[in-house]
């Protein structure tokens, strides 16, 4: 049944420690090979349609979606399959990879053609070719986002540009870079989808990009709006209520309330791809932390190994006490610097065994720092203590499944308990039906 939940939305001042902000993007030159796993996006993984000793070039479908729910993988180089391969992701699950070694020719697909697009279908149905997941780290397919239920009651497309995680500029770089394509990608959305009305939510720590934007909107319907730097601004949830005083019901999407959300590197895509018929292939992150020698907001083609990206920018000045994948909120630990990078990598972050190191935590003092600071209202401290339990139904009654993992309550905990981590495990208990 769905209800609504007291929201109170305070979140947390967390440091922004933009220091790659003023860094325009730069290319990063081929690297040695490409790991393509097949599970970069939500919901099926794609399946392998080359075999070793194939030629590909930059464009070719290498994985084709497994499902509706399911997104295509493409080559970003021209050359040879090295291998079928599998490797571990960051969550533990063995994964399908297409291992490709460059030519160095990048000679493009021959297929490779701007779309034809006339209406709705055709249009999602370019998006579904592109290969397009949601590029803000949620990895779901566009096509599917694009496809509400209920379209005809959606009123608004909301661009997420607060990008409100510390470090990572990679989406302020796109607004001062890409505004064309961005511009053009909110139209195509509006046009196709019929959507009235678009919001473009910018924290008020970028007044560049702000300005950029509002200096680009030429058609009426679009407006630019600053949103408070506040941790999580940029949250799905979250970025509804700032922006359009409507709140999500549980369970719910914003489709629910009539919105559309997309990020903006997203949409900068789309209108990328409608031009120039390329899928995607590359992607803009930012490399920095304590021991990246030189940080940068880069160019790189997906599947690259972290080590090729990050001696690219000079290499590690220590021995890394733990790299991420995304950023120090919500960022996941990448097991190995083999790993490549994946569709949805906004940042690669590395950081010192100082650094990395995690404060010894003491006993829970109930001052309820956690829940004032949640921006979904919800109990942490009581989720984790039901957790600790084992007591599902408890769980349920304190919608523990509604939390997004932003990591808010450990910040802002004083006795530096793992609140987020204990609620991810909680939410995996009442998926498992009370078996850890």
């Amino acid at each position: 049944m769905s209800k609504f939940l007291k929201r109170s939305a305070q979140g947390a001042g967390v440091p922004h420690e933009k220091r790659t902000a003023g860094l325009e993007t730069v290319a990063m030159p081929l690297p040695s090979k490409i790991v393509l796993s097949m599970n970069q996006h939500i919901g099926a993984p794609a399946a392998p349609v080359v075999a070793k000793g194939d030629q590909v070039y930059v464009g070719t479908v290498v994985g084709k979606a497994g499902g509706f729910v399911s997104s295509d993988i493409h080559s970003g180089v021209s050359g040879t399959v090295a291998e079928i391969s599998t490797m571990v992701g960051s969550n533990g699950s063995t994964q399908t990879t297409v291992v490709i070694t460059p030519d160095g020719e990048q000679k493009v697909d021959p297929s490779i053609a701007p779309p034809q697009v006339t209406d709705f279908k055709s249009f999602t149905d370019a998006i579904r070719a592109s290969g397009l997941v949601g590029l803000g780290g949620a990895g779901f397919p566009t096509a599917v986002k694009l496809s509400p239920k209920n379209l005809d009651e959606i009123d608004t497309l909301l661009i997420n540009g607060a990008e409100c995680e510390p470090y990572i500029t990679s989406d302020h770089r796109c607004m001062l870079e890409d505004t064309h394509f961005i511009l053009s990608g909110i139209k195509a959305v509006m046009k196709y989808l019929n959507i009235p009305k678009c919001i473009i939510g910018i924290e008020g720590n970028k007044p560049d990009a702000i300005a950029k934007m509002q200096s680009a909107i030429d058609v009426a319907g679009i407006e630019v709006k600053q949103l408070p730097c506040r941790y999580p601004q940029g949250a799905e949830k979250v970025l509804i209520e700032t922006c359009t005083g409507r709140e999500v019901p549980f369970p719910g999407l914003p489709s629910d309330v009539g919105v559309i959300v997309m990020n903006v590197t997203s949409t900068a895509f789309v209108g990328k791809y409608l031009e120039t018929g390329m899928p995607l292939t590359t992607k803009r992150l930012t490399v920095d932390g304590d021991i990246v020698k030189e940080p940068k907001n880069v160019e790189v083609i997906i599947g690259t190994p972290i080590q090729e990206l990050l001696d690219f920018c000079g290499g590690l000045t220590a021995q890394p006490g733990k790299v991420l994948y995304g950023g120090p909120m919500m960022g996941t630990c990448v097991a190995s610097l083999d790993q490549p990078i994946l569709k949805n990598n906004n940042a690669v972050l590395a950081f010192s065994e100082a650094w990395a190191h995690l404060p010894k935590k003491t006993n829970c003092i109930h001052c309820g720092r956690c829940v004032n600071a949640c921006p979904l209202g919800l109990a942490a401290k009581d989720i984790v203590k039901a957790y600790e339990k084992g007591d599902v139904e408890l769980l349920q009654e304190l919608n523990a499944d509604l939390c997004m993992s932003c990591g808010t309550c450990s910040f802002v905990c004083p006795a530096k308990r793992p609140l987020a981590p204990s609620i991810a495990l909680a939410k995996i208990l009442m998926k498992n039906g009370g078996k850890k």
